[in-house]
């Protein structure tokens, strides 16, 4: 198996991650549980069970992993979205879908003994107090964080905190040294939208990478902007975006979509099925309509594809989409757990189910995107194999198909190379960031002072610079023959630096030209 093969789940793990499995958030009532338990034997034999092995059994155990294991098969056996998620997960999962955090306001690399500023956030408490990209922070009040035996796990822990609370910070500071800084901490803003500016003089571009509580207020804030701007045409890019709340995705549909028209509606195991209509609150109801998606364009991105398709409201662009119709709800255990569990499957308006087959196992279910790339659906969409069943209509007569993602209206191919795949991987992963950050500190004030207009025309990234991370990739066991790849990899040095220097926008701008779905777009755009 070639290096690139190895790690092409690895794309499907990133980008639908955490909200691959986090349905909807609905409006349920507040305690949707409290009237589903009553006694039932088959419950207390098991806590029965439990207690004996707790007393009686010969050896110490921790009963606690026992329950986590039970639950997790009991889940297993379900489908393959309703989980459990253990307390230390769930922290995490509710920071990044709830839009925020309480903390200082950088991001960082544990990097060899310190920790090491790659940026701050704009605004945030670091950048308040005079943190800089580069600086390195050795301690957090008494709490030493450099050395040998520097611990990565817990660092985030140390620096966060209770809002409003102060953290005394020391920081090493190259052709500075050490100084101390008092930093108050306070709300974080984990950014959903990544980028929103204008492709050409009428063409908007908005990339959502995935629906958390505040992804509407982001969106509608971008734009609003967009439409100061005369924007004619908008493409919303929902490439690698796993989902999350539901809620969201509806409101972002609401915005394109007429009065009443259905954006899509559920269906429990009772039969029992709740409508989504559009509202009079669109904002951009007329303009022409571009939707962006891949095979890790999951959920509530799958939704807000599906409600644009099957209206008949715009063009969708890309890949066939992951395919996960499945609703979930979250109940909390009692000590920091919770499950969610699938409580209904959602529809698009013609009435088709997206969820992809889970018959034969998660191990399977998880693996699909390897069948893709063996079956060349990702080259030709001519690949892609569907029972005539799974035919819907739209409307305006449009075929379309259930039973497994959203199928584009205009397929671009993917580069399966692997060069590309490599390459695209490095960057994803973080590891060319690392590069990057390296070269960036051999000159850090120089390219501090830069702004994104300086940055955009002085920086270029020439052949000593790639030559340098092909050397450093080779130390972990990656070579890579880039052949006519030279240039891609230029863009992506160029497109990490931009982002460590000035933030995901300015990445996306990058990562952008010449990209060969936004190059569609904005053919089909002058076509018409």
């Amino acid at each position: 198996m070639g290096y690139s093969k190895k790690y092409l789940p690895l794309f499907l793990g990133l980008a639908v991650g955490t909200g691959v499995f986090l349905g909807s958030k609905l409006d349920f009532s507040s305690n949707p549980t409290a009237k589903l338990f009553s006694y039932n034997p088959k419950k207390e034999k098991l806590n029965r069970l439990i207690d004996y092995i707790d007393y009686e059994y010969v050896d110490e155990i921790n009963t606690d992993s026992i329950v986590e294991v039970t639950v997790n098969r009991i889940l297993e056996n379900l489908d393959p979205h309703s989980i459990y998620i253990s307390p230390e997960e769930l922290e995490g999962v509710k920071e990044s879908m709830q839009g925020d955090f309480i903390g200082i306001g950088v991001s960082y690399y544990p990097y060899r003994d310190t920790i090491s500023v790659i940026n701050t956030i704009k605004g945030g408490p670091s950048e308040k107090s005079g943190i800089r990209a580069g600086d390195r922070i050795l301690m957090a009040d008494n709490d030493t964080l450099y050395g040998d035996g520097l611990i990565r796990e817990g660092l985030a822990s140390k620096l966060k905190g209770e809002l409003n609370s102060q953290v005394q910070l020391r920081v090493y500071r190259k052709g500075t040294g050490v100084f101390d800084v008092m930093v108050k901490r306070g709300r974080v803003p984990l950014q959903s939208v990544d980028a929103a500016y204008m492709l050409d003089e009428e063409l908007g571009y908005i990339k959502i990478n995935r629906f958390a509580e505040t992804t509407y207020k982001e969106f509608k804030d971008a734009m609003d902007i967009l439409l100061d701007k005369a924007v004619k045409s908008m493409v919303v890019d929902l490439r690698d975006n796993g989902g999350g709340f539901i809620a969201p995705a509806l409101k972002i549909a609401d915005e394109f979509l007429k009065d009443d028209l259905l954006i899509m509606f559920t269906k429990n195991k009772k039969g029992a099925i709740e409508n989504n209509f559009a509202t009079n609150k669109g904002s951009f109801e007329q303009g022409k309509i571009y939707v962006l998606i891949n095979e890790n364009s999951a959920s509530a991105s799958e939704i807000l594809a599906g409600a644009i398709q099957d209206n008949d409201r715009g063009m969708i662009v890309g890949r066939r989409s992951y395919g996960k119709g499945l609703v979930q709800r979250e109940m909390a255990l009692g000590d920091g757990s919770a499950v969610r569990l699938t409580i209904s499957r959602y529809y698009t308006p013609t009435g088709r189910s997206i969820q992809k087959p889970y018959e034969n196992g998660n191990k399977e279910y998880f693996n699909e995107y390897l069948e893709r790339y063996k079956n060349g659906e990702l080259q030709n969409a001519d690949s892609i194999q569907l029972a005539d069943s799974l035919k819907f209509r739209t409307p305006g007569g449009k075929t379309v198909y259930g039973g497994g993602g959203i199928i584009p209206d205009i397929f671009v191919s993917k580069d399966t190379t692997r060069v590309g795949e490599t390459l695209n991987y490095l960057m994803r992963s973080g590891f060319m960031g690392r590069y990057v950050f390296e070269e960036l500190d051999k000159e850090r004030a120089y390219y501090n002072a830069l702004n994104e207009d300086q940055f955009k025309e002085q920086i270029t990234i020439d052949d000593t610079f790639a030559e340098g991370f092909l050397k450093y990739a080779k130390r972990i066991g990656v070579e890579i023959e880039l052949n006519n790849y030279t240039d891609q990899l230029k863009k992506y040095l160029k497109a990490t630096m931009a982002q460590q220097l000035f933030g995901t926008s300015t990445f996306e701008k990058i990562i952008n030209q010449d990209d060969a779905m936004i190059r569609k777009v904005l053919s089909l755009s002058q076509e018409e």
